[in-house]
């Protein structure tokens, strides 16, 4: 539906949760869980009888993309979440099929292990805004 409406989707609560099969009050809920901005999508929503909830996929320049990814991150990355990211830059060419494969070995658990687990989301997030700020 996204790329049918050039990138943008505003959609009624109601039809929303039709298409979904759910109920409009756990709409909210559906939406944010699948479009993050961690996989470059903003979500507005209005809730009440002309209620919608509005879809954007972001579409950015490079080093915009970089930047948006290095203030999403905060003082805490866990593996997961730096996974999602760097598939994300991956698909959407920010970084090359090679660079993501590095960044994925740099960040994971496996290369943290000698790191207390306590600091290892930490020094992940570090990590990860080194490498995007080296990147741009």
């Amino acid at each position: 539906m996204l790329d049918e409406h050039d990138g943008t989707l505003e959609i009624g609560r109601n039809e929303l949760a039709l298409r979904f099969g759910c109920v409009p009050s756990q709409i909210n809920y559906v939406i944010t869980s699948r479009f993050t901005p961690q996989r470059g999508y903003i979500v507005e929503s209005r809730r009440g009888g002309g209620g919608f909830v509005r879809i954007t996929r972001v579409r950015f320049d490079r080093n915009s993309w970089l930047m948006h990814f290095y203030h999403a991150v905060g003082d805490s990355l866990e593996a997961s979440d730096a996974k999602v990211f760097i598939l994300r830059l991956a698909a959407d060419s920010v970084v090359t099929p090679g660079e993501a494969k590095v960044m994925l070995a740099a960040l994971g658990d496996d290369a943290l292990s000698g790191v207390p687990r306590e600091y290892r989301d930490a020094l992940r997030a570090q990590i990860f805004k080194t490498v995007i700020l080296k990147l741009i």
